[in-house]
């Protein structure tokens, strides 16, 4: 790719795939890399870099924001169509192919989860689903719809959402919210706190009891967040990388690395799922 003043040294080209199109409002005096100062008042814009980080709290990541969308709006369609039209006889390949995802999610649910809620299935299904397919995303040539973004004036271009840790974040604070939730309508709050003071040493040892718990159970969020977004950021740097190589080396390395990626990015959906039917299950269990 190609910049400005000429095509881009390896150090930019990297920062440049691994950098946000963020929609948000700069502040007034702000100088922005084209030399102008930002007026009286501020102003909305697009922006990346330095830039994207004065905006502060309420920056959005639109790239992000957008293909999350989109993959969502992908499985919704996807799985409703298939719910409509799927027949009692022999399933055509994409209703058997949903078919095996449901069952698949189901058993483990199954498994793990051994409550009445009827909720826990399809929040299984949808995030094994939408992080799969945000996953996926991954696989696709780094330069591709980087280039296509860039013939149509837009500048930054992030596809694969999980290797931007603001979205992994917010699933897994979601999560997090449903087991608070959970424990507190299941328990009580008395019997929450109770759980969080008195386990696993029993009353006289409270103060180090609480640090115990609180320590765990925000460290579920966190890891959730973590371990799906440094994944797949490794994941997306080797794919930058081997984009710098020549062109013979690129098939070389990048067709092995692409279809192992297949196993990660398939695995760490399956994490995400499989620990957020345990942490609800322990949300439900009483000590």
């Amino acid at each position: 790719m190609a910049s400005e003043g000429g095509t881009l040294t390896s150090s930019e080209y990297i920062s440049h795939h691994l950098t946000n199109l963020t929609f948000g409002k700069l502040s007034e005096g702000t100088t922005r890399y084209d030399g102008s100062v930002v007026g009286e008042g501020g102003t909305w814009t697009f922006a990346h870099g330095t830039e994207a980080a004065d905006m502060g709290f309420w920056a959005i990541n639109v790239d992000t924001m957008g293909w999350s969308i989109v993959l969502g709006v992908l499985f919704l369609w996807l799985f409703s169509k298939v719910a409509k039209t799927a027949t009692s006889g022999v399933p055509g390949s994409t209703q058997n192919f949903v078919e095996t995802i449901i069952e698949f999610v189901d058993e483990n649910v199954k498994g793990i989860f051994h409550h009445k809620n009827p909720m826990i299935a399809p929040l299984s299904l949808t995030i094994f689903v939408w992080i799969f397919l945000m996953n996926t995303m991954d696989l696709i040539p780094v330069d591709w719809i980087p280039f296509i973004a860039s013939e149509m004036g837009i500048s930054y271009m992030k596809v694969v959402p999980t290797t931007d840790v603001n979205a992994t974040a917010g699933m897994a604070l979601s999560v997090f919210a449903l087991i608070i939730y959970y424990s507190i309508k299941q328990k009580g709050l008395g019997g929450f706190l109770a759980e969080l003071s008195f386990q696993p040493l029993g009353k006289w040892m409270l103060p180090f009891n609480l640090f115990l718990e609180l320590v765990g159970l925000l460290a579920k969020p966190i890891s959730l967040a973590l371990r799906l977004f440094g994944n797949m950021y490794a994941g997306e740097m080797i794919f930058i990388l081997i984009a710098l190589l020549p062109f013979w080396a690129q098939w070389v390395l990048s067709v092995p690395w692409a279809i192992f990626h297949i196993l990660v990015i398939t695995l760490q959906a399956f994490i995400f799922m499989v620990l957020t039917i345990v942490y609800m299950a322990m949300a439900y269990d009483h000590h």
